[in-house]
């Protein structure tokens, strides 16, 4: 394939996707491009000979009035094969297009085309892995491609034509270790891309460019890190009236509304940080919260050279403060604010690790393809950050091998990205973190964030939970028995098997001592299993009665020898210190290991360090007693004994929170901040919580009541008692709830459960009945990809519905018209059974608490809150908040619920006069 070559990019319309069930094609369309300039453009209509389905007409724009005059398939078949002759054929989607394309040749008589083809979906999957989608509109949009009509073939073979010349300009900015790296892999891609990287291959060698935007580890090429900015602008001097606050934030957002609350929460931050005082405020939406805490962090780190802290619950937050907000600031400022992202070390790549893999056969197609997309990302990140990658679930496999787990043994090698990221710290005036990292300071050697003049704790309700986190213990059945297969017997032929053969060879261990390891390896793996099977055996005796599938039993409820537990801790034990020998034996030698060699030893040293953790983690949560944890088991009965997992859980945290706090109460100054940090009835929850001394009052900062003007809360009074009802029956007038107001109201809805086997099934059933086949739907655990993935899919749709559970009802933002409805399934109570809230429950029950109003209540109306908050962004936003819950009205506690809300209309009427009423809303806000 040369500059030269013929490409024929192809798109086609048909009446369906089976050609063998009678679907035929209504349009072709076919670009030919050589010299990568178009050089023909053939497209006409085809007559299928059948009508085309409405909903075909409705995707594509052709009806059968399109098509009547034109001739069928067979009259073009000979031309359309003379134009694919010694081309290579193109299609975002080849398996669609060129299968189909293939059968109607059979069908015309004709024998069956033969030749290369490129399939530009699998080419900008890797060449650009950090886009949320591989859409041909999509990529179109990011890429400035122009795309009149999507669904229309001439006008999609044109755009898919532009975006593989785009993909070969990609391809030629590439460093030339790169290239020839993707091309050495690239043979066990489905589409012919070995040839289009080998010509860029060539083009790179030959014109031998010096490339200095990138440091290199053996053959791997990534991004230098970006120089820390200057900030030699004037000085800073806080800006205390309220014209000197408008003028600086009006320099950064030209359409910038005063929000007096906004500058009272800046100059109360400004106060707490001079002074170094405790601050708490709850700053409900509207507030503009953000930039009521920047503004003062940067003119006080500015004055006093002191870095300030920002933490956040979420990654999302944490991107989003540094790609939106900080470059807002700085140009109101007019100088560069120096700021450090700090994530904790599992989010960054270990580029050492992923060497290795490097090394090793790829196991599966979506291993290599994954390799492929790290190689061209680590070329382009600016962070390390492994979650701005767009892998396959297969792909996730190999992400999670090459995470950052140990500091590097070299002081900052310059390809290492939590390193960049540290050093990036010492030199910020600001470093945003979340407070997972924030929290593991507790417990790190070096600790980064000890000398800080200051702390913003932004979604402070969150840190109670981070801190849960953060003590989790984990123990699951496969992650073990992942283990085990990794090291093998000599029969098994892994691991073992093959530093045994290395041993022999270089005479450096014994048959012997070889058998004895293989020996005690045995032992461990037999402890193990019996341990299990006496686990199981004891949940089957505390859960003989139980018909669920999922099964969640305390520990403390069974009746475990330990005995049979100390075995497998000895055992382990016992192999790690020999098979720690057997390293011993191989780094000693005189003769240098093979590259080959040293890798095993590598593996095998990984192995043992990780069972080195296991020992501890399983006395941890099988043999340690701890009053203030709770300890569970999970499996699911249809794959025993696969899915047994078990949790350890601290039940209070309010003392650990206190040791990573106190300290920098002495020096520094905290302020918490979050839009829910009360409820109606019990004001100090969250804050008796996180361990801030009562005497320091909560301000509270709430929107002026006309932010809301675009809101209204409809309670449905007719929706049946779930209590008094199937389950299935419920599910059946949620989803005829839900399609109604979507339908009403064009999309553009989030639907947030409690259950995520509730959510399920009102998907599936919505999905069954085709009512919103027109929508489309996302719904987290049943859609692939993460919960921000999920999110900018959403958003990127008009016509589209979201149906979350726990994580969605706080944190997301979607402002403007983005969002029109947030539909409220059920009060989002935990449930009673959910073995962490039980163990809390259960605890303050023990101290003749009420666990329902001390803990049930409150946790659920902070959810509210949330629930509500995701919903009106700004003072332009419309939207309505629908409960679905009866219990708002029939339960005396209903009314806390509502009086958490703002003062906006709240309107109680049946489903059918809702949806009616929502109507006439809608039109009139449109």
């Amino acid at each position: 394939m040369k500059e030269s070559q013929k490409y024929a990019i192809v798109d086609i319309e048909t009446t369906g996707h089976s050609p063998a069930s009678g679907d035929r094609m209504i349009q072709i369309a076919i670009v030919i491009m050589q010299g990568w300039e178009i050089v023909k453009k053939y497209s006409t209509f085809i007559n299928p000979g059948k009508p085309i389905p409405l909903f075909i007409q409705d995707l594509t724009n052709i009806t059968d009035e399109d098509v009547k005059d034109a001739l069928p398939f067979e009259a073009y078949a000979d031309y359309i094969y003379e134009l694919l002759e010694g081309a290579v054929f193109v299609a975002h989607n080849t398996d669609f297009d060129l299968n189909f394309l293939q059968a109607e040749f059979n069908r015309a008589g004709l024998s069956k085309w033969h030749g290369k083809k490129i399939d530009t979906v699998e080419l900008t999957k890797i060449l650009f892995p950090m886009s949320l989608s591989y859409k041909l509109s999509d990529l179109a949009n990011d890429f400035n491609i122009l795309l009149q009509s999507a669904h229309r073939a001439d006008d999609d073979a044109l755009a898919t034509a532009y975006l593989l010349k785009h993909c070969w300009e990609e391809l030629l900015t590439l460093p030339l270790v790169t290239l020839e790296q993707l091309h050495k892999r690239s043979f066990r891609l489905r589409t012919d891309l070995a040839q289009l990287f080998f010509d860029a291959l060539v083009i790179k060698r030959n014109k031998a460019i010096t490339d200095e935007g990138h440091v290199f580890y053996r053959k791997i090429a990534i991004r230098k890190m970006a120089p820390t900015p200057k900030s030699d602008g004037d000085k800073l001097v806080y800006p205390q009236t309220t014209d000197e606050k408008m003028t600086l934030l009006l320099n950064g957002i030209p359409d910038f509304e005063e929000r007096p609350q906004q500058f009272q929460m800046m100059d109360s931050i400004w106060h707490a940080l001079n002074t170094n005082a405790e601050h708490v405020i709850e700053a409900s939406t509207g507030i503009g919260k953000t930039m009521g805490y920047l503004v003062p962090s940067i003119y006080y780190a500015k004055k006093t050279n002191r870095k300030i802290g920002i933490s956040t619950y979420t990654s999302h937050l944490l991107d989003q403060l540094m790609q939106n907000d900080i470059p807002i600031l700085e140009q109101a400022l007019g100088q560069p604010i120096k700021m450090a992202l700090l994530k904790g070390m599992n989010h960054y790549i270990d580029v050492e690790k992923f060497e290795k893999e490097l090394k090793t056969q790829d196991e599966s197609y979506d291993q290599t393809f994954t390799v492929l997309q790290t190689l061209i990302w680590l070329a382009k990140t600016e962070t390390g950050d492994l979650s701005e990658l767009n892998v396959s679930g297969g792909g996730q496999l190999l992400l999670d091998k090459i995470r950052k787990s140990a500091l590097p043994k070299t002081t900052m090698p310059l390809y290492d990205f939590y390193s960049r990221a540290i050093q990036n710290s010492h030199q910020a005036d600001i470093i945003v973190t979340n407070h997972a990292m924030l929290l593991s300071d507790l417990v790190r050697n070096e600790q980064i964030f000890n000398s800080l003049g200051g702390w913003i704790i932004d979604e402070a309700h969150q840190f109670i939970q981070a801190a849960i986190n953060q003590h989790e213990k984990i123990f699951t059945y496969m992650n073990w028995k992942y283990l085990f297969g990794q090291i093998g017997i000599q029969e098994d032929e892994q691991l073992f098997y093959k530093i045994r053969r290395v041993a022999i060879k270089k005479q450096l261990l014994n048959y012997q001592t070889l058998d004895q390891l293989e020996k005690r390896y045995i032992q461990m793996v037999n402890a193990f299993d019996t341990a299990m099977a006496a686990l199981l055996r004891e949940v089957k005796v505390a859960n003989h009665q139980s018909k669920q599938q999922k099964i969640e039993v305390f520990i403390s409820e069974l009746q475990l020898g330990r005995e049979v537990l100390i075995k497998v801790s000895l055992t382990v034990q016992q192999w790690v210190d020999e098979a720690t020998e057997l390293i011993r034996k191989f780094t000693s030698s005189v003769e240098e290991l093979a590259p080959e060699h040293e890798y095993l030893i590598e593996q095998w040293q990984y192995i043992v360090n990780e069972f080195t953790i296991k020992i501890a983690e399983w006395d941890d949560v099988f043999l340690s007693q701890d009053p203030d944890y709770s300890c569970w088991l999970e499996l699911d009965q249809r794959s025993v004994p696969g899915s047994i997992q078990l949790y350890k859980k601290p039940i209070e945290v309010t003392s650990t929170i206190g040791k990573l706090f106190d300290p920098i109460r002495e020096k520094s100054g905290i302020v918490w901040t979050s839009g829910t940090l009360t409820v109606p009835s019990n004001e100090r929850f969250i804050t008796n919580q996180l361990g801030i001394d009562p005497s320091i009052p909560i301000e509270k900062l709430h929107a002026d009541p006309s932010y809301y003007d675009g809101a209204e809360v409809y309670i449905v009074n007719d929706m049946p008692d779930i209590q008094a009802v199937s389950q299935s029956e419920y599910i059946e007038e949620v989803a005829h709830a839900v399609t109604n107001t979507v339908r009403m109201t064009n999309g553009r809805c989030f639907v947030l459960f409690t259950s995520q086997d509730m959510l399920r099934k009102t998907v599936n059933l919505i999905q069954e009945s085709e009512l919103l086949s027109d929508y489309m739907i996302f719904a987290q655990g049943v859609t692939s990809g993460s919960r921000m993935r999920l999110l900018k899919s959403f958003q990127k749709f008009n016509h589209s519905v979201l149906f979350g559970t726990n994580s969605f009802w706080e944190g997301v933002d979607v402002p403007g018209d983005g969002l029109s409805a947030v539909i409220v399934v059920r009060l989002p109570f935990s449930s009673p059974e959910e073995p962490a809230f039980k163990a809390r429950a259960n605890y303050l029950t023990q101290q003749g608490r009420n666990s329902f109003t001390e803990l049930s209540l409150p946790d659920a109306i902070i959810r509210f809150k949330q629930g509500f908050g995701r919903l009106i962004r700004s003072s332009h936003d419309k939207g309505v908040f629908i409960v679905l819950d009866r219990r708002i009205e029939t339960k005396s506690y209903g009314q806390q619920f509502i009086e958490s809300l703002p003062p906006i209309s709240i309107q109680k009427m049946p489903l059918h006069s809702m949806v009616q009423s929502l109507g006439n809303w809608y039109n009139e806000k449109r």
